[in-house]
């Protein structure tokens, strides 16, 4: 590569923060970027330390209830932020305590929230800053036992509109909302191939969403193709939210 090419190359590297990077869905965006010479990713993990095979990829531990960011780890020019917490609690109204919906709360928007105040100074240096969080197809389409994860993951569209108008022009805040996604998350809904085609069988398209839909989602959000969109929840749902067949 000569020299013109590798400074075109620098200019166009892109700094990518994913919390909850190391199951699921964040690690699925992780592996999206992995080994992209392009982007250079920081992603969290919680509870089980995770090492990283790729030279583009960094992982450091964070409680996001309650923790500060190791800034050591996050590059002063933040171009993407991605935050994947979230909780999968389905009971009967009447038997949730307001405890419960608290601890949601927490985890899904005051989190989220503490890592973009935190990160908002080097968000505002990008020239193309971009946040994107999880909803989910419940909140727009309401289904039985689903009011506690509705009612945090409503709190996060909110949050979406709100913030997108707040921080533009320069940052954009998108969400995404799924709907049931074959994750370790989902596992206890998911636990024999019986139960995943009857989930399965209920959406349109008749099949469950997977980890890599969501992280080719995130990556058209992060990306300048979607650079005249903000304040939007990209229904990622086989169809279910809007389709009747």
């Amino acid at each position: 590569m000569n020299r013109c090419l590798s400074i075109r190359k620098l200019d166009k590297m892109k700094n990518i923060l994913i919390i909850g990077g190391s199951s699921g869905i964040g690690a699925s965006v992780v592996h999206h970027y992995a080994d992209q010479t392009d982007y250079q990713v920081i992603a969290s993990f919680n509870n089980n330390p995770v090492s990283s095979t790729w030279l583009n990829v960094k992982y450091f531990p964070l409680d996001v209830l309650s923790g500060e960011l190791d800034f050591s780890l996050i590059p002063e020019v933040l171009d993407g932020l991605v935050y994947c917490p979230g909780s999968i609690n389905l009971l009967p109204f009447h038997r949730i305590k307001p405890e419960a919906f608290m601890a949601d709360f927490n985890l899904q928007v005051v989190g989220a929230v503490r890592v973009i105040q935190q990160v908002l100074p080097n968000l505002k240096k990008s020239n193309s800053g971009s946040v994107v969080f999880f909803s989910t197809v419940a909140v727009q389409t309401g289904f039985n036992f689903h009011t506690q994860v509705a009612t945090s993951k409503g709190a996060i569209e909110g949050l979406t509109r709100a913030l997108a108008a707040e921080l533009a022009p320069k940052i954009r805040v998108n969400a995404i909302a799924p709907s049931l996604t074959d994750t370790p998350l989902a596992a206890k809904l998911l636990g024999s191939e019986e139960k995943k085609k009857a989930h399965a069988d209920r959406h349109p398209l008749q099949k469950l969403g997977t980890p890599k839909n969501m992280a080719d989602a995130v990556a058209f959000l992060l990306s300048e193709q979607s650079e005249w969109m903000s304040g939007q929840v990209l229904a990622v749902d086989g169809g279910i939210s809007r389709l009747r067949i």
